[in-house]
């Protein structure tokens, strides 16, 4: 029988779900399974023969509707999840029994887009979050209370004009002034570091979406110096200390190059002199230059190296008053862990103007090439490939197949309307690829649409000068619809496979040695698949989008899968509904 565990961390009556009993664990100790940020378990008790039988062994329903996003972590028999107001709750992972709870009192309500966290980390006795109201907190792992809690950023500094007025002229909804930052991310825990980076440093000046996406009929990339610098810092386990920061956009050059395709050889079609001939009137663009940091970092400690993706420029999606390639934007970074120094960089798309974050976390392996196996990162994009390098230096090593149709890829936005595909939520936005290292194959949740950009003018009224903007929406007539796609880097990122989904995916995906992939549905599936073929070997409606990625760990020989249904901003847009429920799962006795 399962048995429901309601914990309200706001306030009122708690229920509870029982199951199961204590110790002796398979882990799930960290965002990503571990520094790979792989997404791969080395369990096999469920798999492909039995994975039809999984069934619900106990839910835990936070209090808290919408956008529930994250991933769990599970450490000797306590499960620790965050909710989207980053409340925490420490569960035994085999009963669902509450062990403590954290009930976060912001510090102010002015936060960037839809409240949402992703996960936590634990390490030394402690549980650390980097919450949206800027602040990154550790809490004692055994009871909840707060250790220290440091104030990073106050998300309302430096907020500017918010020239509400144009909401009239644009027809819209309201109408948000400079970006304001927070922390989205689970942190990593390294060398005794608590690491996160800020988002919302990429949004500037733009209108609230009510559907929740920028496909959704947005209006972005507002022309003027709205948005903010986004940065990676490190902190002291110990005492929340700040050991270094690292800026995105760079002081001095940030105008790069001026080059006129991608590195990996894609036209850019970008009007270079009329960049150069803006240049010396945005020489200080750099300054509000966007840049946020979407997901956490992976590590390796021999090279003592971190490699993390960054956001797109401000303005969004209006590249007229930030000339140059806006370094180090849209980038693949690897930075020092001790020093935050850059090692390297590889920039997906410079000059951005469609939104192409490279925000899914990357991920480490050993990549085979003719001269032997070489230690590598790769980085799914949301541009529809997925590139690996070397993790040293960042030289390319290979690219993957594109993993959708591309269309009109780098055609600038105009007046008159351009198609693109993919649009800025896809290919792969921030959701995690799994990669099975034995395999060598890597799966993601991919979307398949395009977006039409048009350019618009805001006359000039009331002594404030005519503005230009970027409105986004779906293209009409294009096809939508999300796969979850296999991809075989043993083979120069050839397609193994690629399943058309009933919704659209979200949260990420788990693949584990039995053989299986895990994959949640903005409709509330939970779907298994065969790793070899992608056929659906299970699925179950868990009420609520699949908003944060599966996580699967063992006790007492018992293996569990767990997940987050919640939905996301962009679920409750579709017409899919938010929940609270943390859904455990396991075979039968």
């Amino acid at each position: 029988m399962v048995r429901r565990t309601t914990r309200r961390l706001l306030a009122g009556p708690l229920l509870v779900l029982a199951g199961l009993g204590p110790c002796a664990a398979e882990d799930w100790p960290m965002f990503g399974g571990d520094h790979t940020n792989r997404h791969f378990s080395g369990l096999t008790t469920i798999d492909t023969g039995n994975v039809a039988r999984l069934r619900p062994a106990w839910i835990f329903q936070t209090g808290v509707t919408g956008y529930f996003q994250a991933e769990p972590v599970m450490v000797d028999g306590t499960l620790y999840v965050s909710t989207t107001q980053n409340h925490v709750a420490a569960l035994d992972a085999k009963t669902g029994a509450v062990r403590w709870t954290y009930v976060h009192k912001a510090r102010t309500e002015k936060i960037f887009g839809p409240p949402s966290n992703r996960g936590v980390a634990v390490s030394d006795g402690l549980v650390f979050e980097a919450t949206m109201d800027g602040r990154v907190i550790a809490l004692d792992a055994r009871t909840g209370k707060v250790v220290w809690d440091h104030e990073a950023v106050r998300p309302e500094e430096g907020e500017s004009e918010t020239a509400s007025a144009l909401a009239d002229t644009l027809g819209a909804g309201t109408v948000q002034g400079s970006s304001r930052l927070g922390f989205k991310m689970p942190p990593l825990v390294a060398n005794g570091l608590v690491i996160v980076g800020v988002a919302g440093a990429g949004y500037g000046l733009h209108v609230e979406d009510e559907k929740g996406g920028l496909d959704g009929g947005a209006v972005v990339g507002i022309e003027g110096g709205y948005g903010r610098r986004g940065w990676l810092a490190a902190y002291d386990a110990k005492t929340g200390a700040e050991r270094w920061r690292w800026y995105v956009t760079k002081a001095d050059g940030w105008e790069g190059g001026f080059v006129d395709s991608t590195p990996d050889g894609v036209p850019l079609h970008r009007d270079i002199a009329a960049e150069k001939a803006a240049a010396p009137a945005h020489r200080d663009a750099w300054k509000v230059g966007g840049g946020s940091l979407w997901m956490t970092p992976a590590f390796d400690p021999a090279l003592g190296l971190i490699y993390v993706g960054t956001g797109n420029p401000a303005p969004q999606n209006f590249g007229l008053s930030r000339p140059g390639d806006n370094l180090y934007t849209m980038s693949l970074v690897a930075l020092d862990v001790t020093t935050g120094q850059l090692r390297w960089y590889y920039q997906q798309v410079p000059h951005d103007e469609w939104g192409y974050d490279v925000a899914s976390p990357p991920f480490l392996l050993d990549h085979a090439t003719p001269q032997g196996p070489v230690k590598a990162v790769a980085q799914a994009s949301k541009t529809g490939w997925l590139y690996v390098h070397d993790r040293r230096d960042g030289k390319l090593l290979t690219r993957s197949a594109p993993l959708v149709a591309q269309k009109n890829l780098y055609a600038p936005p105009t007046a008159a309307g351009t198609v693109v595909s993919p649009g800025p939520l896809g290919a792969i936005s921030w959701h995690p690829v799994a990669y099975d290292p034995k395999a060598a194959t890597a799966y993601a949740q991919v979307r398949h649409g395009a977006t039409t950009y048009v350019v618009k003018t805001a006359p000039a009224s009331g002594g404030r000068p005519e503005i230009r903007y970027t409105e986004t929406t779906e293209a009409k007539g294009e096809p939508s619809f999300s796969t979850l796609t296999a991809v075989d880097l043993a083979r120069d990122g050839a397609i193994k496979w690629s399943v058309k989904a009933g919704s659209r995916l979200s949260g990420g995906t788990l693949v584990t040695a039995g053989g299986l992939v895990f994959s949640g549905e903005e409709d509330g599936h939970l779907d298994a698949h065969d790793a070899k073929t992608g056929a659906i070997l299970w699925r179950f409606q868990c009420g609520a989008g699949i908003g944060g990625p599966p996580i699967t760990y063992a006790l007492d020989g018992r293996q569990y899968v767990a997940v987050a249904a919640g939905g996301a901003s962009f679920t409750k847009g579709s017409g899919f509904g938010t929940g609270d429920a943390l859904v455990v799962f396991a075979l039968p006795d």
